[in-house]
């Protein structure tokens, strides 16, 4: 028990080193490059912090057992030639082609939350954010959290461009999930700058903003990083111009046991 609370303290002292340097980036940002005037301090902001931390721990443990299944699994279903040519790329290559494979997962994943009533339920949450800015990113179910990165990370397994039961620690699935965690930050922060051409390669502000309008050209744009995809399954939409409204008209309770519970219960 007294190293299980060790661990925890620990994991809670790097969320709130993490969340200073976020912080630190972001909040400047926002007052400089301002798309939409609000304060620092505005309304759920508590909440939202609240959620920081449950978004940032819970998903990691609750994923663990599931994870580790998928590799059992794989290791005894796909085919070997499938895990030795993984393994034979080198690292750089299978970072690349382990964010291009999980963002096409992700995309699904996320898509799916959207088109299927029940996961959308647990996803309405972050829909339910009427202001965007960099915090937002965490506001989220530990549901929904844990299935977007469930089905982002499996295909990683599939084809061995992940191997936990290598007997080493590999780092490949932490990168994806580093670089997806931060920039998902950046996609949702409440900055004006749009980005020319790399807008069609790279997810931008204004991209994500999109998937988060209330009213116009809804269920749009779920990729995280990579665009492409948008395009490739039919649901890219960036204009020149800004949503004028955010969130959605799913009800979601103000406060965060209820916004916890709610989708757990039956209507």
């Amino acid at each position: 028990m007294p190293h299980q609370i060790q661990t925890f303290a620990v994991d809670i002292l790097r969320l709130c080193l993490w969340l200073v340097i976020l912080a630190v980036v972001f909040v400047p940002l926002e007052r400089l490059f301002t798309l939409r005037e609000a304060k620092v301090r505005r309304a759920g902001i508590g909440t939202d912090l609240v959620w920081y931390f449950i978004s940032s721990l819970l998903p990691g443990i609750l994923l663990g057992v599931p994870m580790a299944i998928v590799a059992l699994g794989v290791h005894h279903i796909v085919p070997s030639q499938v895990q030795a040519f993984s393994a034979e790329l080198s690292l750089g290559w299978r970072i690349v082609a382990s964010l291009v494979v999980g963002e096409i997962g992700f995309y699904w994943g996320h898509r799916w939350s959207h088109e299927i009533p029940f996961l959308w339920k647990f996803h309405a949450l972050h829909h339910s954010a009427e202001h965007l800015d960099w915090l937002v990113n965490t506001r989220a179910h530990p549901v929904d959290m844990v299935f977007g990165k469930f089905v982002g990370l499996v295909p990683l397994y599939v084809l061995g461009l992940a191997s936990p039961l290598s007997g080493k620690l590999d780092i490949v699935p932490l990168i994806v999930v580093f670089v997806g965690t931060f920039w998902g930050f950046f996609i949702h922060a409440n900055v004006k700058w749009r980005f020319g051409w790399l807008e069609h390669i790279i997810a931008t502000p204004a991209f994500h903003h999109w998937h988060h309008t209330r009213r116009d050209h809804i269920d749009r744009n779920y990729s995280a990083m990579l665009p492409f995809v948008d395009r490739l399954f039919g649901s890219y939409y960036v204009p020149r111009e800004w949503p004028e409204e955010y969130g959605t008209d799913h009800p979601v309770p103000a406060r965060m046991h209820e916004q916890l519970i709610q989708p757990l219960t039956p209507r």
